[in-house]
């Protein structure tokens, strides 16, 4: 697919956190600076700090949307489409993965320290997590 697809995917396999990873490559066309994204994206991997709460890389493509189409006045319709754009994005995730959490995506309880070593040790961030990645980006190229 796209250059920021890849970008996405990469980043995330260089160590960022999903969150961090969709941040980074969608950020700067949005005004938001590489740096600021990654800062920004930091505390929502892995569920928003490891409860396995929504995925972070749909948190930070819900962020490049609120970037993209957010109202900066209050605008009832602005908003209204905002919330159906995002809802939408879910929905597609959804379709494609089944759920939104982490937690459900993963089939392990982050929250524990028993289920992060389980995810850890059936590689399930090195080997499933890229592709949430990857879904993310492209339901925003798409």
């Amino acid at each position: 697919m796209g250059a920021k697809v890849e970008a996405a995917v990469a980043s995330f396999r260089e160590g960022f956190s999903c969150s961090q990873a969709i941040l980074s490559a969608y950020g700067e066309e949005l005004g938001l600076p590489r740096a600021t994204a990654l800062r920004a994206g930091a505390a929502l991997g892995a569920g928003m700090g490891r409860p396995g709460a929504v995925c972070g890389a749909v948190s930070g493509a819900l962020i490049v949307i609120g970037l993209r189409h957010g109202n900066t006045a209050v605008d009832k319709a602005a908003k209204e489409k905002n919330y159906l754009l995002a809802r939408d994005f879910g929905d597609r995730f959804r379709l494609r993965n089944g759920a939104l959490c982490c937690g459900e995506l993963l089939g392990c309880d982050l929250a524990t320290a028993e289920g992060a070593e389980a995810a850890r040790q059936r590689r399930l961030f090195t080997e499933v997590c890229p592709r949430f990645v990857r879904d993310a980006a492209e339901i925003l190229e798409e």
